[in-house]
């Protein structure tokens, strides 16, 4: 078992999300993660969704995803092959940030404040699941009265850029 970073691309339909998302669950592969955003040609849209299973599983999950119609293409890639990061916000009572030890936590996990208020302070830290989950453990003791992490956000390393292969398939067509 390993973890894997799949990247759909596809135009943007009403009810994808659904249909991507039940390939999984008829597999009983649950999804760690998962982020949509817009890609860099124009239209196309990449969902990156992050599961541990087997290298077999995620062949087969792969090429059952791109006999979606709308699905343009997906990849499959494992951690070392991607470059990714997520954010997390954490949100404290103005007063327990200011008096506890938080400024230094701040500089130890590279966070930042982004809201400053009378009632509440929220902090924002980007970076390794494993690290913005260290930062709000230690910050537990101070009161996290709110705690929100992103999915994964990937780029791959390896990889033909996407817009080759919509060429290929727009030729091939």
């Amino acid at each position: 078992m390993k973890r894997y970073t799949i990247s759909i691309f596809t135009e943007n339909f009403i009810g994808l999300l659904n249909r991507v998302s039940i390939i999984f669950t008829r597999r009983h592969l649950n999804i760690e993660s998962i982020t949509a955003s817009e890609s860099e040609i124009r239209d196309v849209y990449r969902y990156t969704i992050v599961l541990t299973c087997s290298e077999e599983q995620i062949t087969k999950v792969v090429k059952q995803l791109e006999k979606i119609v709308d699905v343009l293409k997906a990849f499959y890639h494992e951690d070392e092959d991607t470059i990714f990061q997520e954010i997390a916000l954490y949100k404290l009572k103005t007063s327990a940030f200011t008096k506890s030890n938080t400024e230094q936590l701040l500089r130890k996990h590279n966070a930042r404040v982004l809201s400053l208020a009378p009632d509440y302070t929220v902090l924002e830290k980007t970076g390794y699941k494993e690290e913005t989950q260290s930062f709000f453990d230690e910050l537990k003791p101070v009161g996290v009265l709110e705690f929100a992490r992103s999915g994964r956000v990937s780029i791959t390393k390896p990889m033909k850029e996407l817009a080759s292969y919509l060429e290929e398939l727009e030729y091939m067509n």
